[in-house]
């Protein structure tokens, strides 16, 4: 439902889709997008123009106001004094948990890119950096992921390219946290693991804006000096001995390959700890889901079908944890279900849907079945992904033409 209210009535977390007055009186280039920060806000509320429109559809909904109170009717002698009973506001009006978690996340989010834009500028003037001062968001977002990790993740997401310096970091944290908490990490570790997303980056403050920010390829000169911000991270968090080791080993090493061809120590397999190898997966996903000065976006289930193919880049247990974490699998993936079957996943509808299995093999019975389709979860009333399948071991032959054709099965029903 559109409805147009005073600037002063907006607040975060709605969806504004137009401006009473001309676009000249109001600060925003952009026609509909949602409040996400509290500077957003401000803006709109000093902007001058006489209304706003929002689609409660998309984002947060105008609270109903309470009914006003009305003078009490005259009430003949003869007839009962008793008070009629008030209308109440339909409960359809209440905000519903799921308005609340985001709205919590969105503030969340601003709190985290303000704290991160202050650590980040203090690191750029060679100031040590304070573990008090990030660990309020570690915490937060701690807790955020416990409520619910798909809402911080969405809200994260939508980041500007503008912002995504600072909130590049805020989301690495939420993903590492994310993903050790699926993988059985207790709360301590699950911590330290938060710190280490957040602070991966700290190096990239001695690097000009002009080589992060260039919108086309780096020169071998430039290219050499972005490759220097672990190093110089490295040192500016060792400055601080309340950072943990965990923390200065993902900051050092998340840009190391298992093959041996990372940076900036070329470390093998072997020598690359899980923690490191967990911060690598974070790092390059949220890079190429985000928009950046050279590059749009990615989706995520592109992201991971790429970061899949590369060889060598990444360690594949680890990688497909991920990817149950966040519920997100690339389309094409030969999997293993709990219920012993093996499926392909499917292209998602839409983003942020469940991931979608053409299942076509039981493995109890090691025969094929009718194809079908289902919405896997990870949970015990539902089936669920469990493991990545190679299709030799399991007998297939010609998997990428029967791949193609169960992905097909769907497109030729539609036709």
């Amino acid at each position: 439902m559109r409805r147009r209210i005073s600037p002063d009535a907006v607040r975060l977390g709605m969806y504004v889709q137009a401006f009473g007055g001309s676009w000249f009186d109001h600060p925003f280039w952009r026609p509909r997008f949602v409040i996400g920060t509290e500077e957003d806000l401000e803006k709109v509320r000093t902007s001058g123009v006489p209304w706003v429109e929002i689609d409660e559809a998309q984002g947060e909904a105008l609270d109903p106001e309470p009914p006003e109170a009305a003078p009490a009717p005259a009430i003949p002698a003869q007839r009962s004094s008793k008070p009629r009973p008030r209308a109440t506001p339909a409960a359809q009006h209440e905000p519903s948990a799921a308005q609340a978690e985001r709205r919590r996340a969105i503030a969340l989010v601003d709190r985290a890119k303000r704290n991160m834009r202050r650590t980040m500028e203090q690191a750029r003037l060679g100031q040590a950096v304070r573990t008090d001062a990030v660990l309020s968001i570690v915490d937060e977002v701690s807790a955020s992921v416990e409520r619910n990790p798909r809402t911080l993740l969405g809200v994260i997401r939508l980041k500007s390219k503008d912002e995504y310096t600072y909130l590049h970091s805020v989301a690495v944290c939420t993903l590492m946290v994310n993903t050790a908490r699926f993988l059985g990490k207790g709360a301590a570790e699950q911590r330290q693991y938060g710190l280490a997303g957040l602070l991966h980056d700290i190096g990239k403050m001695g690097v000009p804006d002009d080589i992060l920010n260039k919108p086309g390829s780096l020169t071998d000169a430039e290219f050499a000096t972005v490759r220097g911000h672990p190093e110089f991270g490295h040192r500016l968090l060792s400055q601080n001995p309340d950072v943990p080791e965990l923390a200065l080993d993902v900051c050092l090493h998340h840009h190391e390959k298992l093959n041996g061809t990372g940076y900036p120590h070329r470390l093998g397999a072997e020598a690359i700890s899980e923690a490191a190898r967990l911060g690598a997966i974070c790092d390059v996903y949220d890079a190429l889901t985000s928009d950046r000065a050279y590059k749009a976006a990615w989706t995520p289930d592109q992201a991971l079908g790429k970061m899949w193919s590369w060889e060598g880049h990444f360690d594949r247990a680890l990688l497909f944890a991920f990817m149950q974490s966040i519920e997100v699998f690339p389309p094409g993936m030969l999997v293993r279900l709990r219920s012993n079957r093996l499926g392909v996943v499917r292209p998602p509808r839409r983003p942020g849907t469940r991931p979608r299995v053409t299942v076509f093999r039981d493995l109890r019975e090691g025969t094929s079945i009718d194809p079908l389709e289902i919405v896997v979860k990870d949970s015990l009333a539902t089936d669920s992904i469990v493991a990545p399948a190679n299709p030799e071991e399991h007998g297939i032959v010609g998997w990428d033409e029967l791949r193609d054709h169960l992905l097909g099965l769907e497109r030729a029903k539609a036709a």
